[in-house]
């Protein structure tokens, strides 16, 4: 059986499936986890997507996190190691009927920005997150049994969004700052 890219209707009940399993994985790992988010379309309130919960952990090490695969295994995960994104430790739990992904990266990791601004940039932004919505329905329908495919069909909107995002989110980092900076003179 193969993996089925199957889109579904924003749930209220996945920001309390990501909060539940993040305490899990914090029990799980202690203090080398440093941060947990819930990332991901699942974590756009009213944005359709794969029902899939994807967390994002901020730790101390990766190298120490692999020490601590039997944890993540005995919670259900699969380690996948990088899977093409170097410094990042990928897990996926569910099989072919994913329930969560968890993609972990060191403290200070520039991934960690991309992947918080994207969250964010999409949940501030309907008209996109809706632009995003469409290109992932059609996306599915054309690759349902490709998780490959799907990806790649993608991918050109995702990396546009996430360069908005990220420059979107430094300049309200910046605009914070000067504001902060002004209340203090």
């Amino acid at each position: 059986m193969s993996r089925r890219m199957t889109i579904a209707k924003y749930s209220e009940q996945w920001p309390l499936q990501a909060e539940s399993e993040i305490l899990l994985l914090r029990r799980a790992l202690g203090g080398e986890m440093l941060d947990a988010h819930h990332i991901g379309s699942t974590a756009v309130p009213g944005l359709a997507a794969k029902p899939v919960i994807d967390i994002l952990l901020v730790v101390q090490s990766t190298d120490r996190l692999d020490e601590r695969d039997d944890a993540m295994k005995s919670m259900g995960y699969l380690p996948r190691r990088e899977m093409g994104i170097v410094g990042r430790r990928y897990y996926v739990k569910g099989g072919d009927r994913r329930t969560h992904h968890v993609h972990a990266f060191a403290f200070g990791d520039s991934h960690i920005e991309a992947h918080l601004a994207f969250r964010d940039y999409l949940r501030e932004h309907p008209s996109i997150a809706a632009d995003y919505a469409r290109i992932k329905c059609e996306a599915a329908r054309r690759f349902e049994e490709n998780p490959e495919g799907y990806v790649a069909y993608k991918h050109d909107f995702v990396e546009r969004a996430v360069a908005d995002a990220l420059h979107w989110s430094r300049q309200n980092t910046r605009g914070q700052s000067d504001a902060i900076e002004e209340d203090l003179l």
